[in-house]
């Protein structure tokens, strides 16, 4: 066991950001080589990725970027297995998802679709093709993000609710099938946060001020707040931990919101 004041050194990790060039995984990309991980910045948006990349560089961290849809099960391979091959792989990070909201009766089979193949096959395929890299190392760290929407929804949720909700059950069996190998398996489960995805809400000022009051802190919260729970996830000060979601809500989830009863 390290000693407690690196507990949370990625130093000599080498680690997979996907989804790393904008938002929450852009923000973990530059965490946790800031940590001092060796970080792969996959994105979809190749010269996003290569943007973060060359942030990271210029501070002196050790960070590379390439393309990557997670909805091609054998590209996430390739990649993963490239990677692996060059530098090993200790911790994958998945961060992408997407979302439609409406009303389940509007929902086209085309929106059904779009929104399941990223957001739980993509994540499936980024779980298998990690798990198999790291069962067979006996080491290693799996990440996937799910949501508050796990957990309680709203209308016009439906299927992306229902992906986030699937997510942990993925990561609750991976953590159970890969754990014999010495593989850890979580998911963050962030509330709102201000993204590109969370942009259309963010320009309704009513909608906007009615999830700032769902969190105890008044507040959306910052892409840069997902760092601590992701290093701590792929770090040795988490080698007990596995099969689990870590909440990173504002309270969202402990707090109902509505009312403040008198003389409180």
């Amino acid at each position: 066991m390290p000693p407690s004041q690196t507990l949370f050194d990625l130093t000599g990790k080498t680690l997979v950001v996907i989804g790393g060039a904008s938002g929450i995984g852009e923000a973990v990309t530059l965490g946790c080589a800031r940590h001092g991980a060796r970080v792969a910045c996959l994105d979809i948006n190749e010269r996003a990725a290569r943007r973060v990349s060359d942030e990271a560089t210029r501070e002196g961290y050790i960070c590379e970027a390439g393309a990557l849809d997670i909805r091609d099960a054998q590209a996430v391979e390739r990649s993963l297995d490239d990677i692996a091959a060059r530098h090993g792989l200790d911790v994958a990070i998945c961060t992408p998802s997407i979302n439609v909201r409406k009303p389940i009766l509007r929902y086209t089979d085309e929106e059904v679709a779009r929104v399941l193949d990223v957001n739980f096959k993509g994540n499936f395929n980024v779980l298998r093709a990690a798990g198999r890299i790291m069962t067979k190392q006996k080491k290693g760290s799996i990440i996937l993000f799910s949501s508050v929407r796990s957990m309680m929804v709203e209308p016009g949720q439906s299927v992306y609710a229902a992906t986030k909700a699937g997510i942990v059950q993925l990561v609750k069996t991976a953590a159970a099938e890969f754990g014999p190998h010495n593989v850890r398996v979580n998911a963050i489960g962030p509330g709102v946060i201000e993204t590109p995805l969370t942009a259309p809400i963010k320009a309704n000022k009513d909608w906007y001020e009615a999830y700032a009051a769902k969190s105890v802190f008044n507040r959306w919260g910052r892409p840069d707040e997902l760092i601590g729970p992701a290093v701590f996830l792929a770090s040795d000060a988490a080698s007990y931990v596995t099969g689990t979601i870590l909440f990173a809500d504002g309270g969202w989830l402990a707090a109902d919101g509505r009312f403040t009863p008198p003389g409180m």
